[in-house]
């Protein structure tokens, strides 16, 4: 999973017109599997991949819909880059998270398919009363029902839209599942990478392999803001900055929208030697 931030929007890199994320064979040439996922996305993308890390291993039985009974393992891997229009024709393409997860994205306010959701979800809990406590609190809990929302449980909802069969991937039309359908477990895989990218956010500074080299504090909070599906206290975000010392100015500004110049910043190169340090995050301070 490749994703990037571009004008405020998260995004990820697809194939087959969006219904599917890269992927690529493990050649025996390869020392390891980051080098050769590194080249494999930069000869198919054009892509250099900055941050790097292993996602998950994949293999549920028929997890793939082309191998009916069989079994595919993927190892599945998580990248940051700067969104970049690849070469050539036939070239992956961006397509938006929200897009596939539309639930996810509270920036205006609880989005207006969740009631859809959550009104078929509740009938679908009581529908088997040997199960339906069961399913009450973990549909009520992972979709915020009572008011606490938790933004990092994206996997776990969409698996229990996929449990109660409310998903194309699960079988359900495509004209009543919300959200765009993708290849076999693909939603599934991107579900898991929103999910550790979002968790990620809040204690690793990997939110500066996704700007430019500078920025104005406006456009570092929209971009963490559109990673987290949340808007975020403006103060409270540029105060939580300044201690954890992340950003310099560059001496220049760039005027934004509406308002006088903003001063334009660079992430310190020191933050390249803190990812391993525990105390430089970037928590989600709500409005």
């Amino acid at each position: 999973m490749l994703a990037a931030v571009t004008g405020g929007e998260p995004r990820v890199m697809t194939v087959r017109s969006g219904d599917a994320l890269p992927s690529g064979p493990f050649e025996m040439g390869h020392r390891t599997l980051q080098s050769g996922l590194r080249e494999w996305v930069q000869d198919q993308t054009a892509h250099p991949v900055g941050y790097l890390e292993q996602l998950y291993t994949f293999a549920d039985r028929d997890r793939n819909n082309d191998i009916l009974g069989g079994r595919t393992i993927s190892i599945s891997y998580l990248g940051l880059v700067r969104e970049q229009a690849a070469p050539g024709g036939g070239r992956p393409g961006w397509h938006g998270w929200y897009e596939y997860f539309p639930w996810e994205d509270r920036r205006s306010g609880s989005p207006a398919i969740l009631g859809d959701i959550a009104g078929r979800l509740l009938r679908w809990a009581e529908s088997d009363p040997l199960k339906n406590e069961g399913r009450l609190r973990r549909v009520v809990f992972a979709f915020g029902l009572e008011g606490a929302w938790n933004e990092d449980m994206v996997l776990q909802r969409y698996e229990l839209l996929y449990e109660a069969g409310l998903v194309a991937e699960a079988g359900a039309p495509a004209e009543t599942s919300p959200g765009r359908a993708m290849f076999a477990d693909n939603r599934r895989i991107l579900a898991t990478g929103i999910a550790r990218l979002r968790a990620k956010i809040k204690y690793r500074p990997v939110v500066f392999e996704l700007m430019p080299e500078s920025f104005t504090l406006l456009q570092l909070q929209r971009t963490v803001e559109a990673l987290a599906g949340l808007t975020l206290h403006k103060q409270n975000f540029r105060r939580l900055i300044e201690q954890q010392e992340l950003v310099e100015e560059t001496g220049e500004s760039e005027s934004e929208t509406g308002g006088r110049p903003a001063k334009l910043f660079r992430y310190r190169h020191a933050v390249l030697e803190e990812r391993a340090l525990s105390g430089s995050k970037l928590p989600l301070s709500r409005n």
